[in-house]
C-alpha cells in the first residue's frame, strides 16, 4: 500500500526539500516546506504567522488526504508526527550538511537555485549556526520525540540509505499496480 502522509525532518542541507521534491513527483502526493507555514512569503519580505495561524494551516495541511511535510521544525508539528503514516528523519553527516550549505549559497548568489528566503551573507552565516545547534542540541531532542513513533520512524544517514529506501519504495508502488490490475 502506498503510503499518503510522509513527514520528513532533518537540519538545514540534510536533503529534506530534495527528498520531498522526489517523492511528490513519484507518487503525486502535495508537498510542504514547514518554513513556508511558519513565513508568509511576499516580494517585499517574509511576515512569520502568529502561533495560532501557523498550527491552523498545519492542521489545514495533515488533514487532508494525501500528504509530504518536510522542516527542521520539532516542537509544534507534533500533529503531523502523529497524523504521518512514515516519518523520515535524515540524520545527515555535519560534514556534507556544511559542505551543501556552502555550495547552496554560492549556487544562490549565482542565479542557478531559487530560495524561499532572500540570500544573503548574513542569512548563509545563521545556516552554519542552525547546522551546529542542530547537531549538539536538536538532534538528540528529535530522537527522543520520534521514540513515541519509533514504529513508522526510518533514520536515513547517507545517500546509499536513501538510494536503497527510494529502490524499495518504488518496488513496493509496483507490486501495488500489480494487484490492483489483477483484482
Amino acid at each position: 500500500m502506498q503510503v499518503k502522509k510522509i513527514h520528513i525532518i532533518g537540519s538545514v542541507g540534510s536533503g529534506k526539500t530534495f527528498l520531498a521534491k522526489r517523492l511528490s513527483k513519484d507518487f503525486n502526493i502535495p508537498h510542504y516546506e514547514l518554513d513556508n507555514v511558519v513565513w508568509k512569503r511576499f516580494q517585499t519580505g517574509d511576515i512569520r504567522r502568529s502561533e495560532k495561524e501557523r498550527d491552523a494551516f498545519l492542521r489545514n495541511i495533515v488533514n487532508s488526504d494525501a500528504w509530504i511535510n518536510e522542516g527542521v521544525h520539532y516542537q509544534w508539528v507534533t500533529e503531523s508526527f502523529v497524523n504521518a503514516e512514515l516519518i523520515l528523519f535524515l540524520d545527515t553527516r555535519f560534514s556534507k550538511r556544511t559542505y551543501r550549505i556552502i555550495k547552496r549559497y554560492f549556487l544562490q548568489q549565482l542565479g542557478l537555485e531559487k530560495s524561499n528566503y532572500k540570500s544573503t551573507f548574513s542569512m548563509f552565516m545563521r545556516m552554519f549556526r542552525w547546522n551546529t545547534y542542530f547537531e549538539k542540541v536538536s538532534k538528540r531532542e528529535i530522537i527522543e520525540l520520534l521514540k513515541e513513533f519509533d514504529d513508522k520512524v526510518i533514520i536515513i544517514r547517507d545517500d546509499h540509505e536513501l538510494e536503497t529506501y527510494l529502490r524499495q519504495r518504488e518496488v513496493e508502488v509496483v507490486e501495488d499496480e500489480k494487484v490492483s490490475i489483477t483484482q
